[in-house]
């Protein structure tokens, strides 16, 4: 009789299977020795007699295997370090491309741009909400010649970008190409991550534009976009780290952001999109707290959960339709204005959990980011923060070292059960009768749903979120955390050193970045010559163009690039698009 290939697969050994991953894998030319020149092996776990004498070490697994507790990778960090990506963005296009050539320059592996309050909001700077916030939380983008002045020198197609943009990243993004376009780059073969990432606007960092509704269908729009035309590209980053930094536990980052994530996959499906092929464009963005095990173990469950769900919910065949990528950046709200110097130590102990959670990529912040931008040298410091931790410490040695710890163990599992119950209450509040652990019966709904719109698609995660938003449960939800937790800190029952514990301090203020109300004046006077020098007539035509397909179910995102190259500014697209849909008002909940 012939056997199956899962029992084929089981009368393997873990160990085997994961042996000859790790033979087929290509591993760096490095040294994988301790300090004193012990040799250690490239994963440890249990023999195939103490794994078969385990029925639940399949929760666990190998690296590289499923549900991926241990890492994507039977490689660990042998095959590949993870990305030092740092967040980045001040000032005008032409002062963060200097930073980005330093950070690039001494060892940083890709970019992230960090937005100025005004472009977060889809504003020009000279725009009267606009005033006294042009340049000052990160860089100033007014239409696709920023965008040139940004990468500068930098050819796009060599190297990964992200971008942390939510409510006006898709017209940004069109700028990102038309400048990628102009360098002469096969703008096919492009790299990087768009946040996108709309829920968690609502839910915790409030930085929106419309209603969820034409969002989602710009989301959409670009999802089907980037899987015809750009394939390598992660067009959606769905964020926990801003939930994160508005107060919620780390149970409730994780159940939210993944929730989220199951949102957009229920979205490119009823877009009649396969999941085997856009699924991998989904990424994460995490933050890392300074619970320095909780960390750890929440990243581990947000592996077994993301593939678990993305297998017997959404019906992802493929390994990396399954695989939950994520970046991660330390927790900028564990920093402390109050002995600022302190924040370095807080920033390795996060940055190290990140990385023995097995993160992607990773962004460390900068000592003085509590009080201002970063200057130059705290820049310079965070960066070398990652480089101590890769090259000194023997992290990359061994694929998931604390795989099988009692308590990291225990604890992985006892934030998947949270946040399984998590799910249970979003899907509640969309109306579903069917719960969380009941993975079939929801992959049925799923099923029948798929392809279809209107009242003939019932996406059960998506409805739940949309409740939720509506009803402001998600907010509250954060605040009732941030609330216990700040109690805590006041009571003295969680302590925060220099705060509210060891405050006597010799240590002299900071020279802080300061960003020169000069910047806003030039970034204006710029704007006005770039209006000046366009061509109005195809401009206007373009956003007129623009804003007639936006009525239609046509794809968005080819109108959107003509606006672009006809130099149509981010407010002029925004505003029009404001217009044409209207704008939203978060409801009074406290």
């Amino acid at each position: 009789m012939t056997m199956t290939s899962q029992e084929t697969q089981n009368a393997v050994s873990g160990r085997e299977r994961w042996q000859q991953r790790y033979a087929a894998s290509k591993v760096r030319d490095a040294d994988f020795t301790t300090l004193s020149g012990m040799e250690v092996e490239p994963v440890y776990g249990p023999t195939a007699e103490q794994e078969a004498a385990d029925p639940d070490f399949d929760r666990i697994g190998w690296p590289g295997e499923f549900p991926y507790t241990r890492g994507l990778y039977a490689t660990g960090y042998r095959g590949r370090t993870w990305t030092i990506r740092q967040f980045a963005g001040f000032g005008n296009a032409k002062q963060t491309n200097e930073r980005y050539k330093m950070i690039l320059g001494r060892g940083g592996g890709g970019l992230s741009v960090a937005f100025d309050m005004p472009t977060l909001m889809g504003r020009d700077s000279d725009d009267a909400m606009s005033l006294g916030e042009v340049g000052h939380c990160g860089v100033a983008i007014d239409s696709a010649n920023d965008m040139d002045i940004l990468f500068s020198d930098i050819t796009l197609d060599e190297v990964t970008t992200s971008m942390t943009i939510s409510g006006p990243a898709v017209p940004v993004f069109c700028m990102y190409l038309v400048a990628a376009e102009r360098q002469g780059c096969d703008v096919g073969k492009l790299n990087g991550t768009l946040q996108t990432d709309i829920f968690k606007e609502y839910i915790a960092q409030k930085e929106w534009l419309f209603s969820p509704e034409p969002h989602l269908r710009l989301i959409g729009d670009l999802m089907e976009y980037c899987d015809a035309n750009i394939p390598a590209y992660k067009p959606l980053s769905v964020s926990g780290y801003h939930i994160r930094e508005a107060g919620s536990t780390a149970a409730q980052e994780l159940a939210f952001t993944l929730a989220d994530g199951f949102g957009y996959v229920e979205l490119g499906l009823s877009r009649g999109l396969d999941i085997n092929s856009f699924a991998p464009g989904l990424s994460f963005f995490f933050d890392s707290h300074v619970d320095f095990f909780e960390e750890i173990a929440k990243f581990r469950a947000a592996r077994r959960i993301w593939a678990k769900w993305m297998r017997d919910v959404y019906g992802a065949t493929s390994e990396k339709a399954q695989w939950l990528r994520f970046h991660t950046q330390t927790a900028g709200v564990s920093l402390t204005a109050q002995q600022p110097l302190n924040n370095v130590v807080r920033t390795a102990t996060e940055a190290l959990a990140a990385v023995l959670g097995g993160t992607n990529s990773l962004h460390t912040n900068a000592l003085d980011e509590t009080l201002a931008l970063p200057t130059e040298q705290s820049a310079e410091v965070a960066l070398r923060t990652q480089q101590v931790i890769m090259e000194e410490t023997g992290v990359t040695n061994v694929a998931d070292p604390l795989g099988g710890s009692w308590y990291v163990e225990a604890l992985t599992d006892k934030i998947e059960a949270e946040a399984e119950a998590i799910f249970d209450k979003i899907l509640r509040l969309g109306g579903s009768t069917v719960g969380a652990d009941d993975k079939a019966g929801l992959a049925e709904i799923v099923r029948t749903s798929t392809g279809h719109k209107g009242a003939d698609a019932t996406w059960p995660m998506t409805a739940g979120i949309l409740r939720g938003i509506e009803e402001g449960w998600f907010s509250a939800e954060i605040a009732d955390a941030a609330f216990h937790h700040q109690i805590a800190l006041e009571k003295g029952d969680k302590r925060v050193v220099g705060v509210n514990c060891h405050t006597d301090s010799v240590a002299n203020e900071l020279e802080i970045l300061r960003v020169s109300h000069e910047v806003e004046r030039d970034q204006v006077q710029e704007l006005d010559e770039r209006r000046a020098a366009r061509n109005e007539d195809i401009a206007a035509d373009a956003l007129a163009r623009m804003v007639e397909v936006s009525r239609t179910s046509e794809n968005m995102i080819p109108a959107m690039l003509d606006a672009v190259r006809a130099e149509c500014t981010l407010g002029e697209i925004c505003n029009a698009l404001r217009d044409e849909w209207g704008i939203y008002r978060e409801p009074a909940r406290f």
